[in-house]
This record gives C-alpha cells, structure tokens and sequence, in this order.
C-alpha cells in the first residue's frame, strides 16, 4: 500500500482545503490593505446575523467592489489566485433571489466543493472569535480590529489579542481486530463515534488522547499517532486526529461523558450499518476519516461502499 502523508490526508477533510494565501507578511501594512481593497478584481463575502452566506449554483456568492462601501469594515482573508478575497464585518439581511439560498455553515458544507467550504469555514471562525473577543482581557477596555481583521488591540493598555483555536484531539483505538467507539446519551439511537476531548493546559496531544480514552473508557492507551486535522468552527475548534493502540478491551465508563462504548470489528461495522442498528458521524466529519482509514488499512473494506439499511 503506498504511504499517504499527514498532510495529504489533511487535505480530505473538510474545511482543510482553503486554498488561501493568507499574506501574513502584508497584513499589518494599511498602505497594503488599502491597495488589496481597491483592486478592481477584488471580491466580498457577506454574511446574515445568523451566519449564513449566500450560495448559488454549489458555490458561495461573492461581492464585488461595486456592491460594496470603499469604506467598509471587513476581515482581510487572503489572495486566491491573485484576487484579493474579504469578509465583510456588517452583517446583511438575507435577500431572496431565483437560485440563492442563504445557508449556514453545515448546510452549505454539503453543497460547497472543498475550497469554498474551507473559506466559509476559515471567515466564520475569524467571526466567532471577533464576536467573542471585544474587551481586553487584562483592563476590560474595548478592542479595536487591526491587521486586516486578524489581531485586536487595546489602546488602553496597548496589548495585543490574538485569534483563539480550542484545540482538541479525536481517535480511533485499536485492539487486535476491533476498534471502540462510544456514544453519549443526546445522540440518536445507534450512533457511535470515534472519542475525542479537548486539549488541556501543560498536556501534549499524546498525553490528551491517554487521559480522554482512559477518563471515557478505562482503555488505556500503549500509543498513538497523528493521522491528520481538522479545522471546526462550531465556534473554534481545531481537531486532531490520530491513530492509537489499547492495551486492552476492558471497558469501564469512568467520567460520565458517554452513555456507552463497545468494540467493533470491520463485520460489526458492515452489519450494523445494513440492519440499521449502528449510525456513523456525518461524511464531513474526522471522526469517519479516521474509521475509513482504519477500515481500508485493516481490513481492505471502503467504507463509503458499505451498503447501509433503514
């Protein structure tokens, strides 16, 4: 089997692949800025109060500079192949037209092909934590946006703050022929999933994936590796995803997190994906990368062919 790099399968997941030149380098230089607004070629994306944006024919709906104030606030995201793209800061009242819709990220990720997926993705996130982080943290003055959207400053006290990723991490535990997977008591009936928890303060990605499988479980984890990530703006996540190997099945739910946990084979995972009884994250997410990875690499099974029942 050819090796695939982390990086390669990154780029299968969704949201990973926006395809930006996000020009950190420029970005704190107005003259720069200003330059990239008013370029002719220069496109916008707006969005509703609730997030949505505007979609048209399987693609996101972009602005161009005659539809849009010289003056107005907006996030700089970057140049994609040399055309300056922004998000702008004001939201708009959605406005019905033949072939528009106006949906919100998860929508709008079944529809869009990966790039405009990774860029709704990548302008949401910058929202979120706008819209999370208006007063300094230190002296409880308001912030101002500078660098094209990117930093908030306090002219206050004069310190700088910097866009936030809560970062967490998901596996898929092996054990021999199976790999375990739990539930928590909210989901529907039969949906399983891969473990995941997010990062603590002091802790390294190895470290969080022994305690969370351990803490959910009481499977103890011999060890682990990266597989690849995810970026996951519900508000500000970034997933990483890895590979790991149990010491043992022995489950016990040890912090309350899941209603549930049990180890599956590949003929497990068929057979209750055609009687109905076992329910998968969505396509979009990592948690069914990292299963269809282990199911190829383990057992030769694609899991996007697996027949699935009622």
């Amino acid at each position: 089997m050819t090796a695939v790099s982390s990086a390669e399968r990154t780029q299968h997941n969704l949201f990973a692949t926006a395809s930006v030149d996000r020009c950190g380098e420029h970005r704190a230089d107005p003259a720069w800025l200003a330059a990239q607004r008013a370029k002719a070629g220069a496109r916008w994306l707006q969005f509703s109060a609730d997030g949505r944006a505007c979609v048209r024919a399987g693609h996101l709906a972009w602005l161009d500079a005659a539809a849009v104030a010289t003056d107005a606030p907006a996030n700089f995201l970057g140049l994609r192949a040399g055309v300056p793209l922004f998000a702008l800061r004001a939201a708009a009242p959605p406005v019905a037209a033949p072939g528009v819709r106006w949906l919100g990220l998860r929508e709008a990720a079944m529809v869009l092909d990966g790039v405009d997926a990774g860029l709704f993705a990548y302008a949401r996130s910058l929202a979120n934590w706008q819209d999370a982080t208006r007063y300094c943290a230190y002296c409880g003055a308001p912030l101002r946006l500078v660098d094209g959207g990117h930093r908030a400053l306090c002219d206050a006290c004069g310190r700088m703050q910097f866009p936030r990723t809560d970062a967490a991490i998901i596996v898929i535990v092996e054990h021999g022929d199976a790999c375990l997977m739990g539930r928590q008591a909210s989901w529907q009936a039969g949906h399983y999933s891969t473990l995941a928890g997010f990062v603590e303060p002091g802790e390294s990605l190895a470290d969080a994936v022994r305690r969370e499988v351990h803490e959910e479980t009481g499977v103890d984890v011999l060890d682990c590796d990266y597989h690849s990530s995810q970026p996951w703006p519900f508000p500000a996540s970034l997933m990483l995803g890895f590979t790991a190997t149990a010491a043992g099945r022995a489950i016990t739910l040890m912090d309350g997190e899941l209603e549930a946990a049990r180890w599956f084979t590949p003929d497990d995972i068929a057979r209750g994906l055609v009687d109905g009884s076992l329910r998968l994250s969505s396509p979009m997410s990592i948690s069914y990368r990292l299963l269809q990875h282990w199911l190829r690499t383990r057992a030769g099974v694609d899991l996007d062919a697996l027949p699935r029942g009622s």
